[in-house]
């Protein structure tokens, strides 16, 4: 039972690892792609946000038809796209083609994002779902450690282009991987719903406060992350002068404090219950990022001080994200692929637009990004206090 547990976590870390692999890889990539293409690196970052755009609007798609036809199926198409556009983005030569074959590989990759949590709740609910998303995570670790090391090395020794053929070399992996070692967890029942009626299950879910919620919940705190995604890279290296490597090492320690944090999860939800847990720690994340944000207007700044205070608030994420995305799953397991793939919609699609918003006020300082992250965090903690009440003891 536990070697199939383990298997199931390595298969579904490794392919929900593929879309921020291409993601992770070529943030420390973004200044040389700047002087390659002759555009401002805010141009550079619109590739970033094509890529985030593509990822929550297909979602939409991916999501019933995995509920109606298996999750197999949709993943061969969706990688298939992937290992296109990653080719694609490989022989660009301008700005403009650049975001639009990053479009295209995130139309693919999005398959890899919301299915996997599709299948853990076919496998498992509870906090036997939390422990099998943090194992999984662990597995997910990878991306964010390795991406932008590997990123920066093939930068460095061979220009940023040959990131994308790795990239398209992930992919076809990630083919592989579905082909051989991912049995299929989802058998429809047999009723020939039409693709109207799939998709009419939108609705319902639309009017479920309770899933909107905590959707929202987490796709503020994603977006948050989004925030650092967009704007570290210029502001560490550009900034503060930080070698692209010295970059990738901040991070990736600032990934591995978000997943580590993610492994205590199953116990803590055990111990203290899912909505108390997520409600102190999306508080703690609030109150650091409050206090970063003062001393950043302030003018209290540097690469350390922006490094630790982002480090302990996303380990207090850790504990928020992959915490809401079980609750909101809990209750809607026959539907599970079309919920995954709203939930990856609507914070997507918040993590988008607030990309948007750091590249378009970024001033040249981590002010936009700061401010971005804080007001992620005071939107998150609203939305707990109101989603997660605690439940009043009666005499």
């Amino acid at each position: 039972m536990r070697s199939v547990f383990l298997r199931n976590a390595l298969v579904l870390g490794m392919l929900s690892a593929i879309g921020p692999f291409a993601i992770d890889m070529y943030l420390p990539a973004f200044p040389a792609i700047s002087r390659d293409l002759q555009v401002d690196v805010s141009a550079v970052q619109m590739s970033l946000m094509s890529f985030f755009t593509a990822v929550a609007v297909c979602q939409i798609v991916y999501g019933p038809l995995s509920d109606r036809f298996g999750r197999r199926p949709p993943l061969f198409f969706g990688l298939g796209l992937f290992v296109l556009g990653a080719i694609g983005c490989s022989f660009a030569q301008s700005v403009e083609a650049l975001i639009a074959f990053r479009f295209l590989q995130g139309v693919g990759s999005c398959a890899t994002m919301v299915i996997p949590r599709a299948i853990i709740r076919d496998l498992h609910t509870g906090h036997e779902a939390a422990r099998l998303m943090a194992t999984m995570m662990l597995v997910f670790s990878v991306s964010p450690i390795l991406a932008p090391l590997a990123g920066s090395f093939l930068t460095e020794a061979f220009g940023w282009r040959v990131i994308f053929w790795a990239t398209a070399a992930i992919g076809l992996g990630g083919l592989a991987v579905v082909l051989f070692l991912l049995p299929e967890t989802h058998r429809p029942d047999g009723t020939k719903k039409s693709i109207g009626q799939t998709f009419g299950t939108y609705r319902s879910l639309l009017k479920d406060r309770h899933f909107l919620g905590l959707a929202f919940i987490g796709g503020f705190g994603q977006a948050s992350f989004f925030s650092y995604l967009a704007g570290s890279s210029v502001i560490f290296i550009e900034h503060f002068g930080l070698s692209p490597s010295g970059y990738s090492l901040i991070f990736a320690s600032n990934a591995i404090a978000f997943i580590g944090s993610a492994q205590f999860n199953s116990t803590f939800m055990r111990r203290f219950g899912a909505p108390r847990m997520v409600r102190t720690a999306i508080s703690g994340f609030a109150a650091l990022t409050s206090v970063l944000f003062i001393l950043t207007v302030a003018g209290v700044e540097g690469p350390y001080l922006l490094w630790g205070m982002l480090f302990v608030s996303f380990g207090c994420l850790g504990f928020v994200i992959p915490s809401t995305a079980v609750l909101a799953l809990e209750s809607h397991g026959p539907i599970a692929g079309t919920a995954s793939a709203l939930m990856g919609t609507l914070q997507l699609s918040t993590g988008a637009i607030i990309i948007v918003l750091v590249s378009a006020f970024y001033d040249g300082t981590s002010l936009s990004m700061v401010s971005a992250i804080v007001a992620c965090g005071l939107i998150a903690l609203t939305l707990s206090l109101r989603t997660l009440k605690p439940k009043r003891a009666y005499p």
